[in-house]
């Protein structure tokens, strides 16, 4: 890269008797608006001070570069200031830092993707040489500066002489931006590394999502892993394995080398664990099948969703038994009231994000940060269609697969780079998303949900066990999804007719999931990862409020046996309730409806009913030990199998 292409002359200024930050920055923007090179010099100082609030943009050796992306930009330039006297109050990573020569950047906001990044690297690299910063410095009139941007630089004292040691290390760089610091602390510390005879690979964690992903083979290689950061590591679990050093993304600017050196020391003090898949998942997007990517976006989805399941059906839960215990359902349904406020906290956790949130990071595991968008887009259609948790997976993977596409087709280079990764990625993912979801699968979705209640409604003159049967294997089919609402919506009406049993059977149903998924984790403890035991101790009180979300993690991760051993128990426990005429007259939830119940002497009532749920998650209990057991061997078997081949 040719420096002058975007400077001149009249850019340049030597030997300036500026005593502060304000002073040089101002000065700067305006030779550039002298040149032309911007519309309104108020925007553009504006633009740079923003910039400045982030982070420092000082450095060390006296060396400071400002730098503002803004619409108000012509074109990419920059200015160049050096000082007669040193600035030691420009807030630098070096808190010793005399700032002497300040290089200003001119970025159109298009660009920030690109010319920013390269001009960025480029300058820091030539910057890093410091024969090349001193000519800069010592330059005595605005031309000889000018000159002296492109001149040859001798190369860097040869490191073929360091001796080579047989030591990995890992580094993620990462800044409140995700552009300037995160490549400068990159490029610190794999020079670091060449200086010292140690091979440094560095993944950047910046504005365009992950780049240089560590991979599998350097993951089981390494000897320790430093993070540079200033925001939190993205995938952290890939390093569990591993020493750690942390530190600010700014300090490989400073001392690189003693980071590494601490580095090495932990490796020799510490044990290294083996890594293997309960580290994580493969991460090589582009080596992984659609299976195991499909896998990984789920689990990254469950994963952040069980923090809101929790926090919402504790929520809701509060708000229900408080309404019920102290007899203040009339509050409750008051509309602005406090209790109504709790309730709706809680519902809208459950109702409103949970679904974005799920289809937003399983789009996220995909194609990373540009799926974001169009991925909790597909999850608000699925809420707005209805289509529960089902919906929100199916778009969180279109989401995920369509952006995966369009970053393939149109890459992010060149003058238009920041207009593509900021905007076009964004707003076309969610158009394109968004309508498939509402015009596409919205139909066929709404469809089946009104002709589940008619089927419903149709058969309320039936045998009352098929019915309850019926009503409790659709509450665990898709615990929430349309076939769940399908159910509900029928009950209500039921209800509203003056058939109180539907609804009673309803909510004895609702609990099994949760009780079953919590026994089947603490009885058959070794069958259940870690992460499944912990879900597992909290789902008991989901259900104790009727929240059947609790199991969703579960039901996500093997659909194809956790379903079935849910709906079992669920139809038992529907079956015995309607079997005994059990009716419930009052929209609630879980275990504060017991004293609420009709149709035989309360304490028959509450017995049948409650016994009723247990019964029905014993038996989803004993099924989902059993149905993991069964794949596990399986799974066991086959790795056998391959290595015997092998």
């Amino acid at each position: 890269m040719l420096l002058r292409n975007l400077t001149s002359p009249s850019l340049i200024s030597t030997k300036q008797p500026f005593s502060s930050k304000e002073e040089v920055i101002e000065y700067l923007i305006k030779k550039l608006a002298a040149e032309g090179k911007i519309h309104s010099e108020e925007e553009f100082y504006q633009a740079v001070m923003d910039r400045e609030a982030l982070s420092p943009t000082g450095f060390e050796g006296g060396l400071a570069i400002p730098h503002g992306k803004s619409p108000t930009v012509k074109e990419a330039a920059f200015a160049v200031a050096t000082l007669e006297k040193p600035i030691g109050t420009w807030e630098s990573v070096d808190p010793n830092n005399q700032v002497e020569l300040v290089i200003l950047l001119a970025i159109p906001k298009a660009e920030e993707g690109s010319t920013h990044l390269s001009l960025l690297s480029e300058l820091v690299t030539r910057l890093s040489n410091e024969e090349y910063k001193n000519n800069l410095l010592q330059a005595k009139t605005n031309q000889e500066l000018y000159e002296n941007l492109d001149a040859v630089q001798q190369k860097e004292p040869s490191t073929s002489h360091v001796e080579k040691l047989d030591k990995t290390v890992l580094a993620i760089t990462a800044c409140p931006a995700g552009i300037a610091h995160t490549y400068m602390a990159a490029e610190a510390l794999v020079k670091a590394g060449k200086e010292l005879g140690i091979d440094v690979f560095v993944e950047k964690q910046g504005a365009n999502g992950i780049e240089d992903r560590h991979t599998t083979a350097l993951l089981k290689k390494a000897d320790a892993i430093v993070y540079a950061v200033d925001v939190a590591v993205k995938d952290a679990e890939r390093f569990n394995h591993l020493p750690k050093v942390k530190t600010t993304v700014a300090a490989p600017l400073r001392n690189a080398q003693d980071i590494l050196k601490e580095a090495l020391k932990k490796a020799e003090n510490s044990q290294k664990s083996e890594y293997g898949d309960s580290n994580v998942a493969e991460y090589e997007t582009e080596d992984k099948s659609v299976k195991t990517e499909i896998k990984d976006s789920l689990l990254t989805g469950i994963s952040y969703i069980i923090p809101v399941i929790v926090a919402g059906g504790m929520t809701l839960a509060a708000a229900v038994f408080i309404s019920q215990a102290f007899g203040l359902q009339e509050l409750y349904a008051q509309e602005g009231s406090w209790l109504w406020l709790l309730r709706q906290l809680g519902g809208s956790l459950l109702g409103q994000l949970m679904i974005p949130i799920l289809a937003a990071y399983m789009a996220f595991s995909i194609a990373d940060k540009p799926a974001l968008g169009p991925g909790f887009a597909a999850g608000v259609a699925a809420n707005l269609i209805g289509s529960g948790f089902l919906g929100g997976m199916l778009g969180g993977l279109l989401a995920g697969y369509f952006l995966k596409y369009l970053k393939k087709t149109v890459q992010p280079k060149g003058t238009f780079a920041g207009f593509i990764s900021f905007w076009f990625y964004p707003v076309v993912g969610t158009l394109v998303v968004g309508s498939i979801m509402l015009f596409v699968i919205g139909r066929p979705l709404a469809f089946l949900n009104e002709g589940l209640i008619q089927w419903l409604s149709g058969m309320s003159g039936a045998n009352a066990l098929i019915l309850g049967a019926i009503l409790g294997a659709m509450v665990s089919f898709d615990l929430g999804g349309p076939v769940n609402k399908a159910a509900y919506t029928f009950c209500i009406g039921a209800m509203a007719s003056g058939n109180f049993i539907p609804y009673a059977t309803f909510a004895s149903v609702k609990m099994v999931s949760a009780f079953s998924v919590t026994g089947a984790t603490i009885i058959g403890k070794k069958y259940f990862t870690k992460q499944e035991q912990e879900i597992g101790k909290q789902t008991w009180l989901l259900g104790l409020a009727g929240i059947t979300e609790g199991a969703i993690p579960f039901m996500i991760n093997d659909p194809l046996r956790v379903i079935p051993s849910l709906i079992a128990g669920s139809a038992v426990t529907g079956a015995i309730v309607a079997y005994f005429d059990i009716g419930l007259n009052v929209p609630g939830a879980g275990i504060f409806s017991l004293a609420l119940l009709q149709g035989q002497p309360i304490l028959l009532a509450a017995s049948v009913w409650f016994g009723a749920a247990l019964i029905g998650a014993l038996i989803s209990m004993i099924l989902l030990i059993m149905t993991r057991k069964n794949k596990l061997n399986k799974e066991q078997r086959n790795k056998n199998m391959q290595q015997n081949a092998a």
